[in-house]
C-alpha cells in the first residue's frame, strides 16, 4: 500500500493575496480590475485555461495578451504571481511529515505557464515535492471541483481513493474530492493540517 498525500497550493501552502496580483497587473497593463476581470480573469479565459483549455504555457500566455493587448513576458508573469504569494512554514511543515509517510504532490487550478514553471515560481517546494509533483489542473485538463480533475489526478498516480489525503481551502474541492472517497481535509491551520495527516496514515495502517 502506498499513500498519496495532495495539497493545495494558495491559501493552503502559501497565503496568496489575488488582489495584489492584480495590482502588480494593472501596473503592467495600465488596466483596473474591473478591465481585466472582463478581458481575462473570468471563466472563458483564466477559467478555461485552469481546465486544460490550452495545449502549453506559450499557447497560454500568447491567449493573455491577445486579450489584454499587452505583450507581458513570462518573467513579468511571474513576477507579478509571486509578488501575492507567501509561504506558510507551519503547512510546509505538514508536508514535509507526510513525504515521510507517503508520496506528496500538488494540485493547483491553475493554467499550463503556471504548471510549467511552478518549481521557479515557488522554489520552496522543489526539496519537498519534487519537480515533477508540482502540478497545476490544466494538467490533468478539468479544474476544481469538477470530479474530473481528482479521477485524472487518481489516475496519474495509479492510486486508489482510500488511499488518498487531499488539503484544499475551499469547501466545494473538498466536498467533491470527499465524493470520490478520497479523504479530504478542509485546511483552516497548520496543526490542524498535521493532525489529519498523522490520523490518516494511523487509519491506513490500521485498515
Amino acid at each position: 500500500m502506498s499513500l498519496l498525500f495532495v495539497f493545495d497550493l494558495d491559501d493552503t501552502l502559501f497565503d496568496y493575496d489575488w488582489r495584489q496580483r492584480m495590482a502588480a497587473l494593472t501596473e503592467l497593463t495600465g488596466h483596473d480590475l474591473g478591465e481585466l476581470r472582463r478581458r481575462w480573469w473570468n471563466l472563458e479565459g483564466e477559467g478555461r485555461a485552469e481546465a486544460g483549455g490550452y495545449p502549453d504555457g506559450a499557447a497560454y500566455l500568447a491567449a493573455a495578451n491577445a486579450a489584454l493587448e499587452r505583450s507581458i513576458g513570462v518573467a513579468d508573469w511571474l513576477a507579478a504571481r509571486r509578488s501575492a504569494m507567501t509561504p506558510r512554514p507551519g503547512a510546509l511543515a505538514a508536508v514535509a511529515r507526510a513525504s515521510e509517510l507517503g508520496r506528496v504532490s500538488v494540485l493547483t487550478n491553475n493554467g499550463p505557464l503556471i504548471h510549467e514553471r511552478l518549481s521557479e515560481l515557488v522554489p520552496e517546494l522543489v526539496p519537498l515535492f519534487g519537480r515533477e509533483h508540482l502540478r497545476a489542473s490544466a494538467s490533468y485538463g478539468a479544474r476544481k471541483p469538477d470530479p474530473e480533475v481528482y479521477r485524472a489526478m487518481l489516475r496519474s498516480y495509479d492510486a486508489r481513493p482510500e488511499d488518498t489525503f487531499f488539503a484544499d481551502d475551499l469547501p466545494e474541492n473538498i466536498a467533491s474530492a470527499a465524493g470520490l472517497g478520497i479523504t479530504a481535509h478542509l485546511y483552516r491551520d497548520p496543526g490542524a493540517l498535521r493532525a489529519a495527516i498523522e490520523e490518516f496514515a494511523a487509519s491506513r495502517v490500521r485498515a
